[in-house]
């Protein structure tokens, strides 16, 4: 593989399913071997991180700019399905 960039071999742990999956498309000629297809997957995943990244950028500026410390406690408490203390959301 030279593609101008520098490499390195790593082991990754993933889901026999998954590996079944990628190993049919290698198989089937849409995918060109199991390497390539994870190291798009993760170019993939990584500029779809820098997307939603640059997204939240521009929401915050359109809004008032960054989260403050309640506001990002408030979003992180919902985000890991916490109910506010002494609110009860459930309808009447």
């Amino acid at each position: 593989m030279v593609d101008g960039m520098a490499t390195t071999k790593v082991t990754i742990t993933i889901d026999d399913e998954q590996l079944a999956a990628i190993r049919e498309l290698v198989a089937s000629g849409k995918a060109e071997n199991v390497s390539q297809f994870v190291k798009h997957a993760v170019g993939v995943s990584l500029s779809d991180v820098a997307g939603w990244g640059a997204v939240l950028r521009s929401a915050l500026e359109q809004t008032g700019g960054p989260l403050t410390r309640k506001e990002r406690m408030w979003a992180d408490s919902l985000l890991r399905g916490k109910r506010g203390r002494g609110r009860d959301r459930r309808a009447a």
